[in-house]
């Protein structure tokens, strides 16, 4: 007890600083690998680990020798791991701060609307992910990294029809296109209507497993839809989509199911053509 006050008394407003920063990056690389595949491997390294406590413990000596090689190179072999992670970390930290505006957001809504009312208008399929809390960068190793900024025009042009990217999706990353051209898991779902493509089917994946929004348009009719939770909202113009869209975007604490006044269909997996 004497200790712990001894440690009290001698405490700086700068060793509350050092924490504070500590904790936060901790926080942030959390978020970062949330839903990913590093998530197995930071938890192989920290398995490593345990296992070199116990060698030592219980002299193991040749098993000891070999995992202290190891983690004496633990920093190599995380630059090596991680280095696509790393790369897109330190590209994040140095265009902008860790928090996205109101108004950025709202920028990204409205051009991402604006693509999908284009593209609906000449028939042309796109699938668009927009990333909320669950993290997509596993989605990613498939795709081809990007990291523009988005825009209609953007958009437009990688699901043109000649464009190499047009067959995959396009997720969105704090108000940056990350990548295009990526793949995306199917539904499990057994009884989804058999007239949807694999762009529906996608879409209904992804949001099985995430709580991303991912918008869709047909080829075939024109018609926009958006995926969320499982769902499909189905035959959205740019006014009802631009509302779904910064309805699950708000700032606003909680959860919040969405909703508005207009022609919409909701459903799960069944209906008519897409």
């Amino acid at each position: 007890m004497n200790n712990f006050w001894l440690i009290f008394q001698h405490f700086r407003w700068q060793d509350a600083v050092d924490v504070l920063v500590v904790a936060f990056i901790i926080y942030q690389i959390f978020l970062f690998i949330k839903g990913t595949r590093a998530v197995q491997i930071v938890l192989g390294m920290v398995v490593i680990f345990v296992a070199f406590l116990v060698s030592r413990k219980v002299e193991l000596l040749t098993l000891q020798w070999i995992l202290g090689n190891f983690l004496g190179s633990i920093i190599l072999v995380i630059i090596i791991l991680f280095k696509t992670e790393i790369r897109r970390v330190l590209a994040q930290v140095g265009r902008s701060p860790f928090v996205r505006t109101p108004a950025e957001t709202l920028r990204t809504i409205e051009e991402v609307v604006r693509a999908a009312v284009y593209l609906s208008s000449h028939l042309t399929g796109a699938l668009i992910v927009l990333e909320r809390q669950t993290g997509l960068n596993d989605h990613l190793r498939f795709g081809t990294l990007l990291e523009a900024r988005v825009s209609w025009e953007l958009l437009v042009s990688i699901f043109h029809p000649q464009s190499p990217l047009h067959d995959g999706a396009v997720i969105i990353q704090n108000g940056r296109i990350t990548a295009a051209g990526c793949y995306l898991p199917l539904t499990r779902n057994t009884k989804v209507s058999k007239s949807y493509g694999s762009r529906h089917r996608a879409a209904l994946g992804l949001s099985e497993d995430a709580d991303a929004a991912i918008v869709v348009v047909s080829e075939e009719t024109g018609r926009i839809s958006v995926a969320i939770n499982g769902r499909f909202t189905r035959g959205l113009d740019s006014t009802t989509l631009k509302r779904v869209l910064q309805t699950l975007f708000s700032k606003e604490k909680g959860r919040r199911t969405y909703w508005f006044v207009g022609p919409r269909k909701s459903e799960k997996g069944k209906g008519e053509h897409p």
